[in-house]
């Protein structure tokens, strides 16, 4: 039987691509029975990561990656947000953050 290897290895990165997207849900359960949840999304470069404590109030962290690019912002139980946003280049790159508050701090990286 001759084996098409193009093909066959076509079909396992597909199925690798696969098995990283989608959602998966935990649910930890600690002291007094309590649960809190955390559901986490994929897809081409995204990630949402929801964790929904007890009292049903929910931190939220968005993560978008590209070759050039990643932005993080996370959105706490209280509706205020904190980012990261590094972009990088051939020479190096640059890191922002910029916390609840409005501040921000900048790293520089060159190569």
């Amino acid at each position: 039987m001759q084996v098409n290897r193009p093909i066959v290895l076509a079909a396992l990165v597909l199925a690798m691509a696969a098995a990283h997207a989608g959602e998966r849900q935990t649910t930890f359960t600690g002291p007094g029975g309590k649960t809190a949840t955390r559901t986490v999304q994929r897809s081409d470069g995204q990630v949402t990561d929801t964790t929904t404590g007890p009292n049903g109030k929910s931190r939220v962290r968005e993560v978008s990656r590209s070759a050039s690019q990643t932005t993080a912002t996370i959105t706490h139980v209280n509706g205020s947000t904190s980012s990261r946003v590094t972009d990088r280049s051939a020479s190096g790159s640059t890191t922002t953050l910029t916390g609840p508050r409005g501040r921000t701090g900048t790293v520089t990286t060159t190569h």
